[in-house]
């Protein structure tokens, strides 16, 4: 493989890295090898076409399909991804030792696709064994013909944003076969270096917000039942609640971020619904990277109805108010104000 451009990106005391390549990840070679590689396909669809990925993988001699039928932990429900067991000796001859395969009952908009993606990465990220270098497809431009200049922009400004927050991901590569793609690829890549902040993350130091309540509309009752606690406790509390005020698409994302990063406290309200929603998942998951970089922490998850976590949310202490017990959701709202005040 051979490195067209990267870019730096600053996270505490580490540096990180995206870099683009020209080159086969079906023949990733040792001194480039990673510990995961993601794809993405339609849903229990493993056919080796010519152009794909999967194709590819295929005629080198490893069958997506036969490491589907072993997977190591399946997400498809929640996150849209499976992982696979690690290929064991056959790293030797692919350069990669597990595979993540992307695989959406539904697909978005190129930005919406991205940030299934990073959802997708957020339960193993910091789980065993670790997943430091990551290589990719520009996903979505193969078969299923996204343009490459719908796809990088956003793919970009997402690697970025998360590994500034503190994805632990050392190196992400980002691979393209076709020589010619590649060239379209290297300006892309150059004019978003050239548009790049020199901060990523300008944290204010007064908060716009007191409380982000991240949560499904289908439990806009209870949610509707905290707000109104959570000003009898403290009239003046100031409470981002409403995402219709966030347009999907490409701003949807980066304003997100925005909010996410300007206000004191982020109350996550689990539920299933919660759970089948991507808006909810990636605030929960940029919530989750502040909390882990504050001392004192930044979430504070409501656990409102009884719902298959992750272990990477359960991970997090929760208020817990099954099943939607108004008498502990009140005494939850006298804690999250109290949080609140005594950091004032």
């Amino acid at each position: 493989m051979r490195l067209l451009d990267s870019l730096s990106v600053e996270q505490g005391t580490n540096t990180r890295h995206v870099e683009l390549y020209y080159g086969d990840l079906s023949r990733i070679p040792q001194e480039e090898a990673v510990d995961l590689l993601v794809l993405s396909a339609f849903p229990n669809d493993y056919v080796p076409t010519q152009g794909s990925l999967i194709g590819a993988l295929h005629r080198e001699g490893l069958s997506v399909h036969e490491l589907a039928q072993r997977k190591a932990v399946d997400l498809r429900n929640a996150f849209s991804c499976w992982l696979s067991s690690d290929i064991g000796p056959l790293y030797g001859r692919f350069g990669f030792r597990r595979l993540l395969c992307f695989e959406p009952l539904v697909r978005g908009t190129p930005e919406e696709v991205v940030g299934e993606i990073f959802q997708s990465l957020m339960p193993f990220a910091h789980g065993e064994p670790p997943m430091a270098t990551v290589a990719m497809p520009l996903v979505a431009s193969g078969d299923q013909g996204v343009a490459v200049s719908a796809m990088l922009p956003p793919l970009l400004e997402a690697a970025t944003r998360w590994l500034a927050l503190g994805l632990p991901i050392d190196r992400l590569k980002i691979v393209e076969r076709s020589q010619s793609k590649a060239s379209e690829l290297a300006r892309g890549f150059a004019e978003f270096k050239s548009s790049l902040s020199p901060c990523l993350l300008d944290s204010p130091k007064d908060f716009s917000y007191h409380i982000f309540i991240s949560y499904s509309h289908r439990n806009r009752g209870a949610v509707d039942y905290m707000v109104s606690e959570l000003k009898r406790c403290k009239p003046d509390v100031r409470v981002f609640l409403d995402r219709q005020d966030i347009d999907t698409g490409h701003s949807w994302q980066q304003t997100i971020f925005e909010v996410l990063d300007d206000c004191h406290t982020v109350v996550a309200v689990y539920s299933p619904p919660y759970l089948q929603s991507k808006v909810c998942k990636e605030e929960f998951n940029i919530a989750l990277f502040r909390h882990r970089e504050s001392r004192r922490g930044v979430l504070l998850p409501v656990y409102l109805f009884s719902a298959q976590l992750p272990t990477y949310m359960k991970l997090v202490q929760f208020l817990d108010c099954r099943e939607g017990d108004r008498a502990k959701l009140a005494a939850a709202c006298q804690d999250i104000i109290g949080h609140l005040e005594a950091d004032s």
